[in-house]
This record gives C-alpha cells, sequence and structure tokens, in this order.
C-alpha cells in the first residue's frame, strides 16, 4: 500500500511530488498547493482556461462541463459531456473524463479511464486504472469520523476525514462498486461488478467479496 508498490511514478505530473510521501493519502492535504505551483511553471502547450484552471491543447472539453480550480489536463484526455471536476484535480494524458462523472482533490495518473456515471473523491488513481459505468469512491464514513486504513493485523490513523481510494496501476472496478473510504487496491487486480470493497486488496487478485479474494492465475 506504499506509493512505490502502488504506482509507476512515471505516468504523472505528480511523480517528484509523491516522492516525497511514503502512503498515497499523506499527499492529497497539499495537492492544492502543489497544482497551482505546477500550473504557473507550464508551457505554452498549456492554455489557463478560468483561474487555475490549465489545460492541454489538445484535450476536449464539452461544452457541458464545468472544471474548477485549481485543476491541469493532461494532452489528449476528453472530458465529456457533464463532467464536473470541482477543483483540486490533477488528470493526466490520455485519460477519459466521462457522463456526469465528478472528480475532486484527485490525482488521475495517465490512461485512467472514470467514462460514466463515477464519483472520485479524495482518491488517487494510478496509470491505466478504470472505472466501470456507476463505480464511485466512498470518501467520508457515515458515523463522520476519522478513516482509518486497515488490512490484516494492522491500522493506519490517517488523520483525515475525508479519503477515497487507492488503485494501483492497471486496477479494474467492476460497475456500481462502491470503494469504502481508505480502500487500498494494489496493482493488476480486478474488483467484481457490484461489489462494497473496503480495506486492503492485494495486488494481481480478484475480488469478489471481501471472503472471497482469489489471486490471477497467469
Amino acid at each position: 500500500m506504499k506509493i512505490t508498490e502502488l504506482f509507476d511514478l512515471t505516468r504523472t505530473a505528480a511523480g517528484g511530488y509523491l516522492k516525497g510521501f511514503v502512503y498515497p493519502w499523506e499527499a492529497l492535504s497539499g495537492l492544492k498547493d502543489f497544482i497551482l505551483n505546477l500550473g504557473e511553471s507550464l508551457g505554452g502547450d498549456y492554455i489557463e482556461i478560468s483561474s487555475g484552471v490549465w489545460v492541454h491543447k489538445s484535450v476536449s472539453v464539452d461544452k457541458t462541463s464545468y472544471i474548477g480550480g485549481p485543476c491541469i489536463i493532461g494532452e489528449n484526455t476528453q472530458v465529456r459531456h457533464c463532467a464536473f471536476i470541482r477543483g483540486g484535480a490533477l488528470i493526466g494524458k490520455d485519460c477519459v473524463v466521462g457522463n456526469s462523472t465528478e472528480i475532486k482533490n484527485s490525482v488521475l495518473f495517465d490512461s485512467v479511464q472514470v467514462p460514466h456515471y463515477n464519483y472520485v473523491g479524495d482518491s488517487i488513481l494510478g496509470y491505466k486504472a478504470h472505472l466501470g459505468a456507476g463505480a464511485v469512491t466512498s470518501n467520508v464514513k457515515s458515523d463522520r469520523t476519522l478513516v482509518t486504513v486497515k488490512g490484516g493485523e494492522f491500522e493506519i490513523a490517517t488523520g483525515l476525514k475525508k479519503l477515497g481510494a487507492m488503485l494501483g496501476d492497471g486496477v479494474e472496478v467492476g460497475c456500481n462498486s462502491v470503494l469504502n473510504p481508505g480502500t487500498v487496491v494494489g496493482k493488476n487486480t480486478n474488483i467484481y461488478p457490484l461489489s462494497r470493497v473496503r480495506g486492503i486488496v492485494p495486488a494481481d487478485s480478484i475480488f469478489k467479496n471481501n471472503n472471497d479474494v482469489a489471486e490471477k492465475i497467469s
């Protein structure tokens, strides 16, 4: 669940920033400031379309979408109909932010797809991660207490009231799944549709439910 175990840091403009932390959720509190500082240093291929919002000139943005700052969107990314990006979002190259998808205070590595009715809040999605239609990251516990990341015999207090999911590179999340606050999913793992996921899911696994996680057979 460490940053070095989950992500290829060459696949995001936040690679250098993320190297300064051990666990990915530690990077969320300073993400907005990082985006603002990075945005000011971007070259002429990026256009500041509104205050604190930098979009690569190759990006396709539907006129019905909303993009609030601070935000950076990398080259060849698609922002589709009624997407709602409400600040603190670093979105990489070749991504898809689709129909009625909402993003806030999150990092999407390159080639991430969140194409249909997704919510991504206070989360980090690794290279080529994909959320099926209706899959969401729940980022606040029902009792409003601080989020703890739990796995096996240990648990880590994050000190955060809002924390969504940390998805490693290549994670596939099935349609209408809910990733509970503080969920961590290792690289190249598949989550079955309609799943309710919590805790830590190992890399290279198939998640059916919390009591049925199988190792992938190559």
